[in-house]
């Protein structure tokens, strides 16, 4: 989801795919970290900010700074929610997931192409290795206090049609936090505003 963005100006990227990574954040994050070369500025959207935070949590002092866009810090368990996304995944496929769980979170003006190249990838996806990715989400460990002890650099990014209130939430826990909203954009703003994201990584 990560192709349309401007290169950021580092010395590499690397943008795995998560779900093939382990069972839970945690063995995703351990991953992650030894796939990556120091000093880390780590960017994450959805559960993939989920990830990001587990990255600095397990290795804090390799962690520059931290991206988070449409990131839950927060956690309550619902498992009734958890089971009946994995219940319909299974027993539906990822298509039908795609139509019920994900497109809905794209911006009322989202472009259609964008939302039908986010549709193919999807579709392109093992049903067992989203089945698992869900399961690891909502098994996630609460990162507020985390977000709070955070004294490094944090970029909180929200799409205006997503959840700013979220965003502002998380921006005010830690000391050197900011917030970005970024407009026409839903949940996805890697997909729907590359680059107004991108043009954050310039400033």
């Amino acid at each position: 989801m990560w192709d349309r963005v401007p290169p950021f100006e580092c010395d590499s990227v690397v943008a795995p795919t998560l779900y093939g990574l382990g069972d839970t954040i945690e063995d995703w994050a351990a991953a992650v970290l030894q796939l990556c070369r120091n000093p880390l500025v780590v960017v994450g959207n959805s559960i993939g900010g989920s990830c990001a935070l587990e990255v600095a949590r397990l290795a804090p002092d390799r962690v520059a700074a931290l991206v988070l866009i449409g990131t839950n810090a927060a956690h309550r368990p619902e498992p009734e929610v958890r089971d009946d996304a994995i219940r319909f995944l299974s027993e539906h496929g990822v298509a039908a997931g795609f139509t019920r769980y994900w497109e809905p979170l794209f911006g009322s003006n989202a472009d259609p192409e964008i939302v039908e190249a986010a549709r193919a990838l999807a579709a392109r996806q093992v049903v067992g290795d989203i089945v698992r990715g869900t399961s690891a989400f909502h098994a996630r460990a609460d990162r507020e206090q985390f977000v709070r002890s955070w004294s490094k650099p944090l970029l909180v990014v929200e799409g205006a049609e997503d959840q700013p209130e979220r965003g502002t939430e998380i921006a005010a826990m830690a000391p050197q936090a900011d917030l970005c909203v970024i407009g026409a954009s839903g949940h996805y703003v890697p997909l729907e505003q590359p680059m107004q994201l991108g043009d954050l990584a310039t400033q």
